[in-house]
């Protein structure tokens, strides 16, 4: 397993793909946590090694291929504002990668994906059924630790939090079979799938760090509008980017029939593009290479990117009443830095 935490968030802060301003921000971030990150990789290290192969081998494949690890970051450093990293919190930053890690692992099988992480999927190397179980053996890890820290209102949020990402899968793959182009199915999901998991890093960082009960609900609002923005750009990268900015070929959301914000707001512009979006989910790579510069001329991505600014802009604001501290700082530059990815 990759146990460098700098490398672990290489793909957020290098100079090549979010430029110099965010790389140095990445220092400041290794600076403030990576001492404690590192901790964290040695628990996800440990724990991805515990069960039965070939499950154990499913998962220690992809948390070793890196990632951003934003999620256990975020929790670090809300509790940073409060007291030191103990055991106790890089034992939750690694239960809020675990979970993420083990929803990659079941989306990697519902979506027929080849590629995670810059490497070959799971369920490509071991079959779907491993795939499965191995995000399953990383879920009951997640919920074992995280029930271990002791602290009830942690877990029970965390319970909530698993059954709004199942939900939000549901109603992402309902849209396979019967087309949902509206904004608010489309919001739905992104606040289940991915808000949901940053409120809960950021409100349990909050809360064993003994922050107040007020506070923690703020920093839980602030991870709700990081991750809007986080998924938001993304969106709008998979339109507008390059493969060696998001690290993933370009339309994968459409090939893998996931219906997203700048796609809806074309289609409202150019009822055209539907052709290519029928043309794509059958297969038509040419379609494919049509669908960018047809999305790129109507102003779908330039509204997208405006909404995640304006989630951006949220999230600060719920930063600002909280306690001044380095680590308070440094959370909001890394909600810059994630808009800033789109230029």
């Amino acid at each position: 397993m990759t146990a460098a935490p700098l490398h672990a968030l290489g793909s957020v802060g290098t100079t090549a793909r979010i430029g110099a301003a965010a790389a140095q921000r990445l220092v400041e971030v290794m600076n403030a946590v990576g001492p404690d990150l590192a901790l964290v990789e040695r628990i996800l290290e440990e724990t991805c090694a515990t069960g039965a192969a070939p499950g154990t081998d499913a998962a220690a494949h992809l948390m070793g291929a890196g990632g951003k690890r934003i999620r256990p970051v975020a929790l670090l450093l809300a509790a940073s504002i409060y007291e030191k990293p103990r055991h106790e919190t890089h034992e939750l930053a690694a239960v809020a990668e675990l979970v993420h890690g083990a929803t990659l692992l079941h989306d990697d099988v519902i979506d027929d994906a080849l590629e995670r992480r810059g490497q070959s999927a799971a369920r490509t190397v071991w079959g779907n059924a491993v795939s499965v179980l191995g995000g399953d053996l990383m879920l009951t890890h997640a919920l074992a630790r995280c029930h271990e820290v002791g602290h009830s209102a942690v877990f029970s949020h965390l319970l909530r939090t698993l059954r709004t990402l199942v939900e939000g899968e549901i109603v992402q793959l309902r849209s396979r079979t019967v087309l949902d182009l509206s904004e608010e199915t489309y919001f739905h999901i992104a606040n289940a799938k991915t808000a949901s998991l940053f409120d809960w890093a950021t409100t349990s960082g909050a809360r064993i760090a003994g922050a107040p009960e007020a506070d923690a609900l703020a920093l839980g609002r602030f991870g709700v509008n990081l991750g809007l923005a986080f998924q938001l750009v993304d969106d709008v990268l998979d339109y507008a980017g390059t493969s060696e900015v998001t690290g993933k070929a370009l339309y994968t959301d459409l090939r893998e029939g996931k219906v997203t914000l700048p796609l809806v707001y074309a289609l409202e512009r150019d009822a055209s593009i539907a052709d290519h979006v029928k043309a794509i989910r059958a297969g038509d790579e040419l379609s494919a290479l049509r669908l960018g510069p047809a999305i790129r001329q109507t102003d779908a991505c330039e509204r997208v990117k405006a909404l995640a600014e304006a989630c951006t802009s949220r999230a600060l604001t719920e930063l600002a009443p909280l306690p001044r501290s380095p680590s308070r700082d440094l959370l909001a530059a890394v909600a810059r830095d994630l808009v800033a990815r789109v230029g």
